[in-house]
């Protein structure tokens, strides 16, 4: 018998606010967290548009030794994953007895590599890169950083799959879980926001070039939508199984009911329709519940011509006559690319908690596409039990998460 899975803590730290309860407060209010980066422009950049995220400062929280190796992406993920573990109500007593483990998303250490050619070019030294230059710039720099910090004994592994990461750490997690490899893990996704990991974006045309109104230039679903917005930061998402969270008195939040994957196995940067169908068909046949039930779908959507008609074509294909209220929450962050499985996992679950579903910012004018579906551009009032997560990324990789209020 497969176990149950559970969702028992999240953290999140992002444009949107530093910790959960600003988070819901924007995703309320509907305040987007896009600016202009004049920065960018001077580096040559066309477009200056980014998700506004400070890095944080944890001189006094992390020791010196720490601080060298973690690279800035890490600092956003060990925020969020600090705020999951006391959200789970995961003592450092309880970690140190157990095998909890940890599977993140991430798919780039931009800076970090650069940083470190930089000084072997102009110093003609390698000894002057130091050691932390080794565990900044590899992959899997997030991983090996949080199970030293917060000292975790079960998996330790990076999930690299491009805007998916995330989503797909959450779903490898649970399947884990369910076979009993595993009894909690701490999953999630990060992104760093520096420039220097998104310039090879901007040179191909893929962001917005809408300056002038740096809040209106994430447009998911708009037929006048062009380009997509850089985002980052990290979200942590705890999962654990049924048995294992009643044991020990952890909150439980909800239950991740369906994992749903695919590979369009077509273009490296163009999606299509029948990988991202297969992937919806498959979370929910998993989950083993009437479509109907889903009573709110955030959408992959990053606001480019393609790709967000090719989901509403999808999500049109798979839903039929039922139309959940479908947004995406791209428009007030942008895209936060290999964070941003796990972090609209995190918006959508506030949503739920709280009776409302934020609205699809910046949604005028419906293409023959997005008409199909049902787009609520201002918020709305409503209870749900269980919602839809997309996650797409480069290479044709999707993933589908169906998560169910406990």
């Amino acid at each position: 018998m497969k176990r149950r899975v559970v969702i028992t803590g999240m953290g999140i730290y992002s444009c949107l606010g530093k910790d959960l309860e600003t988070v819901q407060t924007s995703l309320y209010n509907g305040t987007s967290g896009i600016v202009f980066d004049a920065a960018r422009k001077e580096m040559g950049f066309r477009s200056g548009l980014t998700g506004n995220v400070q890095i944080p400062d944890l001189k006094n929280v992390l020791s010196r030794n720490q601080r060298v190796y973690i690279p800035e992406q890490g600092l956003y993920a060990y925020v969020a994953t600090a705020e999951a573990l006391s959200n789970a109500k995961l003592t450092q007593d309880y970690i140190d007895a157990h095998e909890i483990g940890l599977l993140y998303g991430n798919d780039s250490s931009a800076e970090a590599v650069m940083n470190s050619i930089d000084i072997m070019r102009d110093k003609k030294n390698t000894t002057l890169i130091g050691s932390g230059g080794i565990f900044k710039s590899m992959n899997s720099t997030v991983t090996m950083n949080l199970a030293c910090i917060f000292k975790l004994k079960g998996i330790n592994l990076t999930i690299s799959g491009a805007c998916a990461s995330g989503s797909h750490a959450i779903g490898l997690g649970s399947l884990l879980i369910q076979w009993g490899l595993q009894d909690c893990i701490v999953c999630g996704g990060a992104q760093e926001v520096n420039p220097y990991s998104i310039g090879s974006f901007d040179g191909i045309s893929a962001f917005s070039v809408r300056e002038s109104e740096p809040t209106k230039a994430s447009r998911p679903f708009d037929r006048d939508r062009d380009g997509l917005v850089p985002g980052g930061g990290a979200a942590t998402v705890i999962i654990e199984s049924y048995e294992s969270a009643v044991k020990r008195g952890a909150p439980i939040l909800a239950e991740v009911c369906g994992y749903g994957f695919s590979s369009n196995g077509d273009h490296i940067s163009v999606p299509n329709v029948d990988g991202p169908s297969r992937s919806l068909q498959m979370a929910i046949r998993e989950a083993g519940i009437d479509i109907r039930k889903i009573g709110y779908v955030n959408a992959h959507a990053t606001s480019t011509p393609v790709g967000d008609s090719n989901e509403a074509k999808a999500i049109a294909n798979v839903f039929g006559d039922y139309k959940p209220e479908v947004t995406s929450t791209k428009s007030m962050t942008g895209h936060e690319m290999w964070m941003a499985g796990a972090s609209e996992v995190v918006y959508s679950m506030l949503m739920m908690k709280n009776d409302f579903i934020a609205a699809n910012l910046n949604f005028e004018n419906p293409d023959e596409d997005s008409v199909k579906l049902n787009i609520p551009s201002v918020r709305v009032h409503k209870h749900f039990d269980t919602f839809l997560s997309n996650s797409f990324g480069f290479g044709g990789t999707n993933s589908t998460l169906v998560i169910k209020n406990l």
